[in-house]
This record gives structure tokens, sequence and C-alpha cells, in this order.
């Protein structure tokens, strides 16, 4: 519960992180204070899309970041404290973890 609650403040946070740093991209690209928007008539197809596709760029490149901070961070809390989990078994949280993952994700969908 606790890591969800924390997910989603991180993801929030992620996205005005991505908005901010793709306005001071385009800013100082193109020299203007917004990117044109789809709706916009008076915009050409090359700078609508262009800017679609920077914005989409850097939005994926900040939330590739965050999840693989959230992913270091949890990584880092199931190691400190697996000196107490698994010794019936003898494995540790973290390959227990690691084994619930492999076996809910299915082949092909790694990653998403």
């Amino acid at each position: 519960m606790l890591y969800r609650m924390l997910s989603l403040v991180v993801s929030l946070l992620g996205g005005m992180v991505a908005v901010k740093l793709f306005n001071r991209l385009w800013t100082r690209t193109r020299g203007e204070e917004h990117a044109p928007d789809a709706r916009d008539l008076d915009r050409g197809w090359r700078e609508v899309l262009l800017a679609a596709g920077a914005q989409g760029a850097v939005y994926g490149l900040v939330k590739a970041a965050t999840r693989r901070l959230a992913a270091q961070g949890a990584h880092k809390d199931l190691v400190r404290h697996s000196h107490t989990a698994g010794r019936t078994t003898g494995t540790t949280r973290t390959e227990a973890a690691v084994r619930r993952t492999r076996e809910r994700v299915p082949v092909g969908r790694k990653g998403r």
C-alpha cells in the first residue's frame, strides 16, 4: 500500500518535471513560450508533429527515469529487510519477489 502511494506521488512529480523540462527545451530551441497545439490550424504539420514527438520523448525519458529510481529504491529496501524473510525455505525476500514477478509477467511483455 505504501509503495503504491509513493509510486503515485513520484509519477505526479515526474509528470510535472517532464512538463517543465519540455517547456524549457521548446523555448530554448524554438524561441516560443508554448509548443503548438494539434488543433491550431495556423501551424503546419511538420511543426505540430515535431512538438508532439519531442514532448513524447521527454515524457518517456522522465517516466523511465522515475520507474528506474523507484525500482532501485524498492530493491534496496527488499535487500535491507531480507534477513527476516525466507528462513524456512532458504530464499531471501528479494528472490521470492523476483520469482513472483516472473510468474506474473507473460513472456514477451516484460518492461510494460
